[in-house]
């Protein structure tokens, strides 16, 4: 397929990846080794934090008598709508009980996992979603223990709607700790928490690569990069609306990668004329990173038609997929390959990532490929179970015996043997792996 590209990015969340491996590695080591003095001393150096790590009730009515009204009930709508979608998630996973064959019984059950590590970004801005759609996905999940971690500013600690949010949605501890130092802090258990099972959430590429790092002795949600966000728009599209969208999602960081597939060259070009007036007009901040994330991470791509369009999108694998076309329900049926789908003009990628109730935690960087985003089957582990009847194993003992055999694995055979002599006694068996 020929696609044209208006707009060439120059960088990819691949090339700007940081050396940070070593350093991650180095800290991990160090406080695993240290406890939580060595933990501490991190926290100084790079929080510059001396105030309590774990927050007392005094402290979280503290931060909450902060939160204006009008926020709380704002975290309060959205932190409802994420409960609901969630319970909604977890009413499709069932324990499930078949006869396998006459007397042999085999089960499904999920149990959700013991302890769960929340990292809440507290950085360049505050998350406060992130609070509301890690902490609460674990509380409905079954979750024991739900651990919040979110970096503290000096002098001030945790933002106080951080802490509000992660307080009403079930998280039991509350941790004023960043970066590598917080991740370590609920993965080794320190400061008297639970050793983590899964650590979930966003972070900056030092977070990111200490849960690469910790992977595979404790659980987690996903390995993320810089969020991304693609917009198919037909000539239906809104221009504004579409620049709009992408500079809304490019003001995330300077390498949030934003990209715009259309059909329709007068559309692009429209777009193209509106986003860096969009972006000028943004708060310094916002507008330094939509700045540098447009110039050097935005495409512009023009495919000949809606197939073409689909077939783009799905090898780009964005974190975040808008439809702004016509016939939604054919790009419903039509994409596969997207952290989260956002249909028509109607709705945007930040109403998902503050309070439609979906999961903003999302695969980065492709990822949405092969894994979707953070759900509340995240947190649990889908186990099997069985029980027979002695007639039930009876035919099952038979086949063990002779495909472990025409394996070489004796023992495994034996296993079988000694359960049909004991239950069968007197009755001769074929239990060979010959022909």
């Amino acid at each position: 397929m020929t696609r044209e590209y208006l707009k060439k990015a120059t960088l990819t969340a691949k090339s700007d990846a940081s050396e940070v491996h070593e350093t991650v590695k180095t800290i991990l080591a160090d406080i695993e080794a240290g406890g939580d003095a060595t933990a501490m001393e991190y926290a100084r150096k790079f929080d510059k934090y001396d105030g309590n790590v774990m927050l007392t009730a005094e402290d979280i009515a503290a931060a909450s008598a902060l939160v204006p009204e009008k926020l709380k009930r704002d975290i309060e709508f959205a932190h409802d709508n994420v409960k609901r979608f969630a319970e909604a998630q977890k009413a499709t996973v069932s324990d499930v009980e078949i006869e396998i064959v006459p007397g042999m019984i085999a089960g499904q059950k999920a149990i959700p996992v013991d302890a769960a590590g929340c990292y809440v970004p507290g950085g360049r801005y505050s998350h406060i979603a992130s609070a509301i759609m890690t902490v609460t996905t674990a509380k409905v999940a079954g979750c024991r223990h739900i651990t919040a971690c979110s970096p503290p500013r000096p002098d001030v600690g945790v933002a106080p709607a951080i802490v509000y949010a992660a307080h009403i949605c079930g998280a039991d501890k509350i941790m004023a700790m960043g970066g590598v130092q917080g991740v370590a802090a609920m993965t080794f258990g320190l400061f008297d928490l639970p050793k983590a099972n899964i650590l979930v959430g966003p972070g900056n590429q030092f977070v990111a690569e200490a849960k690469r790092i910790l992977f595979g002795r404790v659980g987690i949600d996903m390995i993320a990069g810089p969020t991304d966000s693609l917009i198919l728009a037909d000539s239906s599209a809104d221009p504004f609306i579409v620049a709009t969208d992408l500079v809304s999602q490019a003001e995330h960081g300077y390498n949030s990668p934003v990209w715009l597939v259309t059909d329709d060259r007068d559309l692009a070009v429209k777009v193209m004329d509106m986003v860096p007036g969009l972006i000028d007009d943004l708060p310094e901040l916002n507008s330094q990173n939509a700045a540098a994330a447009w110039r050097d991470y935005a495409e512009v791509i023009i495919c000949s038609d809606r197939e073409e369009m689909a077939a783009c999108s799905d090898a780009y694998a964005p974190e975040h997929l808008t439809v702004q076309a016509e016939d939604l329900e054919w790009w419903l049926d039509r994409l596969t390959c997207y952290g989260s789908l956002f249909l028509g003009e109607e709705t945007t990628v930040s109403y998902g990532d503050k309070a439609t109730g979906t999961n903003h935690v999302l695969p980065t960087s492709g990822a949405a490929s092969y894994t979707g985003g953070l759900s509340v089957h995240k947190y649990m582990k889908i186990v099997t179970w069985q029980r027979a009847t002695r007639e039930g194993s009876k035919a099952v003992a038979e086949a063990t015996a002779r495909i472990s055999r025409l394996e070489g694995m004796e023992g495994h055979a034996r296993s079988a043997d000694v359960r049909l002599a004991k239950y069968f006694p007197g009755v001769n068996f074929d239990l060979t792996a010959d022909g």
